[in-house]
């Protein structure tokens, strides 16, 4: 079997002004994966046991073909691929690149703002969930709320940076499968307030792992695992 880095890239159209292009945080969730698929483990999770995949906040759709090629690749690993975005431009983007990867219906997208729109099925039943939220603090909530151009959704996290990321905490309990190898991986920024963020994970009931740091610019971006405690 081929290795991770041999596997095709995803063929991505990303020319719109309204919808986030992979970057730095995007490839350093990527990359990782890359690195730490073993044999039958991604991650240390035995690839058998991966029902569900989401990739919330799809954007173009990057991460989840990314899982969906590996899909394709690797021998026991066969999860069904779920893509969501609050943006509907972004779900159609992402349909387009989709089909660019001569992938035909093969991820499930859901247009939602968080989990607002997701099923009753779903519920419990993510494995993995991965999310590249809006990580920043906002410069600009001063302004009506209908001054907000749809990019800012891609980087604005709330006045402290991280006030949609505590939402999607609570949110994600329902949907999240709460079983020992389930796990969450998400992006913060030295920008906001890492201790302060890390405790409110810990008081909703997660185990925060820092896994890779990448200094970009004015900041680094840490990519970081959750567990249940309770598990």
């Amino acid at each position: 079997m081929s290795a991770i880095k041999d596997f095709p890239e995803p063929i991505i159209d990303y020319d719109n002004e309204n919808i986030y292009s992979p970057a730095e945080d995007t490839y350093l969730i990527v990359d990782y994966f890359k690195n730490h698929f073993e044999h039958d483990f991604l991650d240390g999770i035995p690839v058998k046991k991966i029902r569900k995949i989401l990739d919330m906040g799809t954007g173009t759709g990057y991460i989840a073909l990314f899982f969906q090629i590996l899909k394709n690749n690797v021998p026991n690993f066969n999860p069904n691929i779920y893509a969501s975005d609050i943006l509907e431009e972004a779900i159609g983007l992402s349909k387009h690149n989709e089909s660019l990867n001569n992938f035909n219906n093969e991820i499930e997208f859901i247009h939602s703002d968080l989990f607002a729109n997701f099923p009753n099925n779903l519920k419990h039943s993510f494995d993995i969930i991965i999310f590249n939220p809006p990580y920043l603090p906002s410069f600009n909530s001063f302004q009506p709320k209908e001054k907000k151009k749809n990019i800012d959704n891609s980087w604005d996290g709330g006045t402290h940076g991280f006030e949609l990321f505590t939402r999607f905490l609570d949110e994600t309990i329902t949907y999240f499968k709460p079983e020992l190898d389930s796990c969450i991986y998400y992006i913060c920024s030295s920008r906001t307030d890492l201790d302060k963020l890390y405790k409110i994970i810990e008081d909703k009931g997660f185990n925060n792992k820092i896994l890779e740091k990448r200094h970009v610019f004015f900041e680094d971006i840490y990519l970081n695992k959750l567990k249940l405690s309770s598990v």
